[in-house]
C-alpha cells in the first residue's frame, strides 16, 4: 500500500523524493527536515519517509503494518528541553522504542546556484531556527520571515528560482532541492542537539544485542517519600538514571507520571530492578529496551 500524500488544512505533504531502501518510516515535517536527517542517519540513506503535519500522525502511521515500518520522533532538546506532549504520545500509543539518536542541529543559509550575499533580501525558515541564527543575522540587514518548516522553505526558495530570498535549513534540504551552501554552520550556538527516538510497533520487537538503555513509565500513590524510595532502589542497583522527567496525569487532581530513562550494563540487571520498584508503584511500563545512543556531529 503507498501513502503517496499526506495534508493537514492546505498544506500538501506529498514526497517527491520517495526512496528505496527496505524502512519505511513516519517522520513530523517536510523532505529535508532534521527528522529525515536522523532516520538516514539509524537506518541508513535509502530510508524512505513518510512526511507528517503532526507528531500525533507520526504515531498513528509508525502503529500501522500496512503504511510502515514504524517511526522517528523527537523527544528533546539540548537547549529547548523536553517536547512535553510527546510523552504522553508514547503512552497511548502501541509502539516500543528500539533506538535514539542525538543529532547536532547545523542550519545553513541556502540559495539558488549562482546567488551572492549581496543579492539576498529575506531570509525565511522556522522562527526557531531564525532564533538560533541571530549572531549570524544580525549583521546583515535581511527582512526575516517566518515559516512552519526549515525544509519547506528551502522547497519554496528552490521552486521560485528566487535570486533575493535564502533559506536557513539542513544540509539535507540543500542536496534534495539542488540550493547552495553559502553560508555554512551559522548557527550562535553550536552545542545544539535533538534526541529522537525510533519507533517500532510492540509485536515486531525483538530483543536488542548489546542494550544498555531503556525508558519507562510510571507513578506511584503519592504518598511522603514513595518517590524517593523507587530512586533510591534504582541507585542501589548500580543503575544511571540519566533521564527524569513529571507529567500530569490526564483527568487527576494534579497526580503526575514519571519518565525515567536508565542506563545500565547489562539487561538482567534491569530487569531486576523493574521487579523491584514495581511493587513500589502503582503502575510501571517498560516503554523500550534500546541501546544508548552516541553523540554525532557529522550532519
Amino acid at each position: 500500500m503507498q501513502r503517496d500524500k499526506i495534508k493537514e488544512g492546505n498544506i500538501d505533504l506529498s514526497s517527491p523524493f520517495r526512496g528505496t531502501g527496505s524502512k519505511r518510516v513516519s517522520i513530523q515535517g517536510f523532505e529535508g527536515s532534521f527528522h529525515q536527517v536522523a532516520a538516514e542517519q539509524f537506518y541508513g540513506k535509502n530510508t524512505e519517509v513518510i512526511c507528517c503535519a503532526t507528531f500525533k500522525e507520526v504515531v498513528k502511521i509508525a502503529a500501522d503494518k500496512k503504511q510502515s515500518d514504524g517511526g522517528i520522533m523527537a523527544i528533546e532538546n539540548s537547549i529547548a528541553g523536553s517536547i512535553l506532549p510527546n510523552y504522553n504520545l508514547l503512552l497511548k500509543g502501541n509502539l516500543k522504542i528500539v533506538g535514539e539518536i542525538y543529532l547536532q542541529i547545523k542550519q545553513n543559509l541556502l540559495v539558488n546556484p549562482g546567488v551572492s550575499l549581496d543579492d539576498i533580501r529575506e531570509v525565511h525558515s522556522h522562527p526557531m531556527a531564525i532564533q538560533q541564527c541571530f549572531g549570524f543575522l544580525d549583521k546583515y540587514n535581511w527582512k526575516l520571515v517566518e515559516t512552519e518548516d526549515t525544509a519547506l522553505s528551502a522547497k519554496h526558495v528552490h521552486q521560485h528560482k528566487s535570486k533575493h530570498i535564502a533559506a536557513i535549513a539542513s544540509k539535507l534540504a540543500a542536496d534534495l532541492y539542488n540550493l547552495e551552501i553559502i553560508a555554512p554552520n551559522i548557527h550562535t550556538l553550536k552545542s545544539n542537539y535533538t534526541r529522537f527516538l525510533v519507533l517500532q510497533r510492540q509485536d515486531i520487537v525483538n530483543e536488542i544485542a548489546g542494550a544498555d538503555k531503556a525508558s519507562i513509565n510510571f507513578f506511584t500513590d503519592h504518598s511522603k517519600g514513595s518517590l524517593a524510595k523507587v530512586l533510591t532502589k534504582i541507585a542501589d542497583e548500580g543503575i544511571n538514571l540519566s533521564k527524569l522527567q513529571s507529567m500530569p496525569i490526564p483527568g487527576s487532581d494534579f497526580k503526575y507520571s514519571f519518565h525515567a530513562d536508565m542506563e545500565f550494563d547489562t539487561v538482567e540487571q534491569f530487569k531486576k530492578v523493574i521487579k523491584k520498584i514495581e511493587a513500589l508503584t502503582d503502575g510501571l511500563s517498560v516503554l523500550g529496551i534500546y541501546k544508548n545512543g552516541k553523540i554525532n556531529n557529522t550532519n
